[in-house]
């Protein structure tokens, strides 16, 4: 059982190490070959986060209420719900996790922004993404989805781009946003038909 256990941790030890160099090597590629006359640019994209993110649950239950469309009313609660639930899910794990900032640990990382909160995960990412899977499900048009999606992913690379958070910081946090959302939407249709 010993042996077991030794060879699970060494296992463990030696994914987790090569997690960590895929992480810094991807961000190490992003950020020696960086257009710097794009940081402002993607700076706005990050800023942009969470006004839209506001913007998105607050549109489809003021549009609900206009059109006196019940569905559409839900629709933005559960999508205020799922960006609550994520971004409270993302807010404590960075506590736990305590993960430092890639500058922090890597002096080859110059980052165009400074932030000192935890690394992982990335609540701006998960705030894009929760918000991007809410409209595409509230909304499920092509014209909705792609540039919901597209945005949310300039906003994930636009962390890596600022220097600001790891692959695996931005991956994780639109896991969490995108599974967030889609559970709250599970949830809310649940609830209809309960009615």
């Amino acid at each position: 059982m010993k042996l077991l256990i030794s060879l699970l941790m060494a296992l463990f030890l030696h994914f987790n190490a090569s997690a960590q160099n895929f992480d810094i090597n991807v961000l190490k590629n992003i950020q020696s070959n960086r257009n710097q006359r794009l940081d402002a640019a993607f700076e706005n994209f990050s800023k942009s986060t969470y006004p839209v993110s506001a913007a998105v649950p607050i549109g489809l239950l003021g549009v609900g209420l206009i059109a006196k469309d019940k569905n559409l009313q839900r629709q933005g609660i559960a999508s205020g719900a799922a960006l609550a639930v994520s971004l409270g899910t993302s807010f404590v794990l960075k506590k736990i996790i305590d993960r430092p900032r890639p500058s922090e640990k890597y002096a080859f990382i110059q980052p165009y922004v400074v932030e000192t909160d935890p690394s992982f995960p990335s609540g701006h990412a998960t705030a894009a993404f929760s918000v991007a899977t809410s409209l595409s499900l509230a909304v499920p048009k092509w014209y909705v989805i792609v540039p919901a999606y597209a945005w949310a992913g300039t906003v994930a690379y636009s962390r890596l781009h600022l220097g600001v958070h790891y692959p695996t910081d931005v991956l994780a946090g639109a896991v969490i946003g995108a599974g967030s959302a889609w559970a709250t939407h599970r949830i809310n249709r649940w609830l209809k038909k309960k009615r």
